[in-house]
């Protein structure tokens, strides 16, 4: 099987490293344990490496222990999430994706302290309300932080936001914004 038709599996798994070499050899480790997919092994600024990877609950993990184990005293965050919703997973599977034009009724974004955060509130909002997934950032230029923005009809924005608050610690939420009817040239370079 390609890698282009390899399904999406129904967990994801976060280990987020200090080190960036330390990280490439626990990628190595994660692959070799189990059949899993890498979703993404990269550094992140500030100079931290992160590494998610999907597949089959029992395979991501065994493959999620054998990274702790190869992380070490380097892994700054982790996050083993069975029965991931099947939105962020694509979502994180396929990148971002070309602007469609459309008209917007709400959005909501929600931005996190870390990266585990941002997937586990990006999770329960996606379960909770029948919203869109149209953006998700991980680390990378934003000081190790994450942020998603989902869109629909308010009345489910607002429960996707109460959803994505409620998964995560206080102290871990940066911020919840609802934005009603964006204005269309917003809608292109900044949702």
């Amino acid at each position: 099987m390609t890698d282009l038709v390899r399904p999406i599996g129904p967990a994801l798994a976060l280990l987020e490293l200090e080190s960036i070499a330390r990280g490439m050899r626990t990628a190595d480790a994660v692959v070799k344990r189990a059949q899993v997919r890498l979703v993404r092994g990269e550094p992140v600024s500030p100079g931290k490496y992160l590494l998610l990877f999907t597949g089959d609950v029992a395979e991501v993990e065994e493959s999620f222990q054998a990274g702790v184990e190869a992380a070490g005293p380097g892994l700054i965050d982790r996050l083993f999430l069975p029965g991931v919703s099947d939105a962020l997973a694509a979502a994180l599977v396929r990148g971002p994706q070309p602007f469609v034009a459309r008209t917007l009724d709400s959005v909501g974004i929600v931005e996190t302290q870390t990266v585990a955060s941002a997937l586990l509130a990006a999770d329960a909002a996606l379960k909770r309300a029948e919203v869109r997934l149209s953006r998700i950032e991980l680390a990378r230029g934003i000081g190790g932080k994450g942020y998603f923005v989902v869109e629909g009809s308010l009345d489910m924005v607002i429960e996707a936001l109460a959803g994505a608050a409620a998964a995560i610690e206080p102290s871990l939420l940066l911020t919840t914004e609802l934005i009603e009817q964006p204005h269309p040239e917003l809608r292109g370079p900044i949702l």
